[in-house]
């Protein structure tokens, strides 16, 4: 079981037992060292960003003094999404890569995700190995003093990254006439995202842009939908983009305001890659939560859905496993494996737009690909020390699991798991019948509760 890592990197209460100065320091040693050890040259580098989160100041800086003190040159770039420091880190040349933040959590939280060289999540053995030196800190060995990093800012980075995602459409691409409306969730993108769609000819309407630190998802972003969907009835945009707090993720909403999740993104652009012959693996990938109206769907098609925990980075790993360039979350992370290593909103946002403009389709056009299964997820909360595994392995749990099984057959599924991001045990069942799916989702819910 992982001390410190959960399903998407580092997360947790800022200032709290995990991310704190002290324990940040060891953390981004102990990363810094498992680098090093691996990077084969005698100037390492690290580049780290982050979203508007006021702690994301601190986590900066004992990071930053981590890393300088194990002999790696520091590029802070300051706010930008995830998918940018993906980029940037391969961009740079960097050892690793760095971001600060807790992606759709409130600003209280924060968190950390790594990346590679080559701009993928970092898990696995070298996560082990970071987790051993944190827990272990006299094998940290520190540089000597004439060995010291550097610290610098790129003032460049947002350019690089605008750039980077404008190339993934068509350089004649024009959006002129279109009028999209941007919820960036006071979070990463409030400055590139309005921007690139500007700079491509959008007229743009925008909500979420003004982060003061504790405003990051706070009603509005991909997880809140509901604001995207009034600025869109209110403008009369033609179709809105909803990101989160680190910008990779994607959820729309077409011209009459219906919201489109990332199953229904990731049926439109699997149905026009295929018809384009650029599909590739044959399959699209995504996760457990998907819906399996999606799969019905790509079934339809001759495509397989290749499914994974949850967790970009699974998707991704499977991509690559897969030889498949589609994969993506019904969350909204979209990953586009010809232009990215991981999940991307505003480059998700222009694939879609670029198609949408190719076929000369309204954004409504979308919803009516597949007919989603009834599916509800209900998120149980855990009381401070609870350990969600025993929870889960219990008898009357397990029991209800099985009788919901046993009741859906072929009809439903169960899925009833630990989140590896919150004190959470997320029930989710789906079924082709809607009040056969909400019984079991309440019987399993209060078998969870009464466990709890």
């Amino acid at each position: 079981m992982s001390r410190y890592f959960g399903t998407d990197g580092i997360r947790g209460l800022a200032n709290g037992v995990v991310l704190n100065p002290s324990t940040l320091v060891l953390i981004g040693l102990a990363t810094a060292q498992v680098v090093k050890q691996r990077c084969g040259h005698a100037t390492p580098s690290v580049v780290i960003g982050k979203d508007p989160r006021l702690s994301g100041y601190m986590i900066e800086s004992a990071l930053q003094s981590a890393f300088t003190s194990m002999g790696f040159t520091v590029l802070l770039v300051g706010p930008l999404p995830t998918p940018a420091v993906a980029m940037l880190t391969r961009s740079l040349r960097c050892d690793v890569g760095v971001m600060i933040t807790a992606s759709h959590n409130p600003y209280d939280d924060n968190g950390i995700k790594l990346f590679t060289p080559d701009g993928l999540k970092l898990n696995g053995a070298l996560v082990a190995e970071i987790e051993a030196l944190v827990d272990n800190p006299a094998a940290l060995v520190l540089a000597h003093a004439d060995h010291l990093g550097k610290a610098e800012r790129l003032e460049d980075a947002v350019g690089r990254y605008m750039e980077y995602v404008k190339t993934s459409v068509p350089p004649t691409l024009r959006f002129d006439g279109l009028k999209v409306a941007l919820d960036c969730a006071n979070g990463a993108a409030y400055k590139i995202a309005p921007r690139v769609f500007w700079e491509l000819g959008a007229e743009v309407v925008k909500t979420g842009v003004a982060p003061d630190g504790f405003n990051i998802n706070k009603q509005c972003g991909a997880t809140h939908p509901a604001t995207l969907v009034d600025l869109v009835k209110a403008s009369g945009a033609h179709v809105g983009l909803a990101f989160d707090g680190d910008a990779d993720r994607l959820i729309m909403c077409d011209e009459h305001g219906q919201v489109l999740d990332g199953d229904t993104i990731l049926a439109a652009m699997a149905q026009h890659l295929h018809s384009q012959g650029k599909l590739t693996g044959g399959a699209v990938v995504a996760t457990v939560m998907s819906n399996m109206g999606l799969e019905v769907f790509l079934n339809g098609l001759g495509l397989k859905l290749i499914r994974t925990p949850v967790g970009d980075h699974h998707v991704e790993a499977a991509m690559r496993d897969h030889g498949c360039n589609l994969g993506g979350e019904q969350s909204g992370h979209l990953i586009f494996r010809d232009f990215a290593t991981t999940g991307d909103g505003i480059l998700a946002a222009l694939q879609v737009l670029a198609f949408l403009q190719h076929q000369g389709r309204p954004a409504s056009s979308l919803s009516s690909l597949f007919t989603p299964w009834p599916q509800r997820l209900e998120n149980i909360q855990l009381p401070a020390g609870t350990n969600a595994a025993e929870v889960l392995a219990s008898a009357p749990v397990q029991a209800a699991i099985a009788a919901a099984n046993t009741a859906l057959g072929e009809a439903g599924r169960t899925l009833v798991r630990k989140s590896g991001t919150e004190p959470l045990i997320r029930v989710m069942v789906e079924a082709r019948d809607a009040a056969a799916m909400q019984a079991q989702v309440t019987a399993i819910s209060a078998a969870v509760r009464a466990a709890v």
